[in-house]
């Protein structure tokens, strides 16, 4: 099933915008049979995958409830997507021509639910690195700080910090209003919302990349874990 849009992560006077293709250009919902055009199509379509999801927060997709929603359904031009062309479309956008912006979920080799990296992994890992770094100095400063945090010049970091804060807590949220009202770098404050609420699967494939690279280390049972940033 989609996910529905939070309503708390998404700004009230937020309206996703669909582009021009999508209600004034009739053959965008017809794959087209030459190569070249194809493919400019099918970028197309990526990109739109990629900015509707990202607007709705919406982090995996399952074809069948998809297929009912503005995602592949114009009701204003009464066209649509099929299921098959739906998975052609994300099919290669889990190929190297697509970027890798998706990745079918399951390995009994089944097409149907993905997830839709409109963030890779290594984004997300890089995003949170970020992120941390800017937490905890905005702790400090706010006089908030309730642990001793650590952080050089360099931009290294030792804390620890729960998944329940880092993606279903009021950190992420608070960090991102502070970064508003403080007017600063407010790109960080949009990661902030992002990170608030983000799929527990992403995160830990997000977190497998920084302990690869030797940034985090995930420790603790399934239901309590924790993460130490260095």
């Amino acid at each position: 099933m989609v996910p529905k849009p939070s309503s708390s992560l998404t700004p009230p006077s937020s309206t996703f915008k669909f582009p021009y293709n999508y209600n004034y250009y009739p053959p965008f919902w017809t794959l087209q049979p030459t190569v070249s055009t194809r493919e400019a199509q099918f970028k197309q379509w990526s990109s739109f995958i990629l900015s509707y999801c990202r607007h709705h927060l919406i982090w995996r997709l399952t074809l069948v409830d998809a297929l009912n929603t503005p995602l592949f359904h114009n009701t204003k031009l009464r066209k649509r997507l099929t299921l098959l062309e739906a998975r052609e479309i994300l099919d290669w956008m889990t190929r190297e021509e697509g970027a890798q912006r998706a990745e079918w979920i399951g390995k009994d080799g089944g097409k149907g639910s993905c997830w839709v990296y409109w963030r890779r992994p290594e984004e997300w890992a890089e995003a949170l690195s970020s992120w941390v770094v800017q937490f905890i100095l905005l702790e400090i400063r706010s006089g908030r700080a309730n642990r001793e945090f650590k952080v050089e010049e360099t931009g290294q970091k030792n804390t620890v910090l729960t998944l329940y804060e880092l993606t279903e807590g009021e950190t992420s949220v608070s960090q991102g209003k502070l970064l508003q009202l403080g007017n600063r770098r407010p790109h960080n404050a949009h990661k902030a919302v992002e990170i608030h609420g983000m799929d527990p699967d992403i995160l830990q494939k997000s977190l497998n990349v920084l302990v690869k690279r030797g940034k985090a280390q995930v420790f603790g049972s399934e239901d309590q874990q924790g993460v130490k940033f260095f």
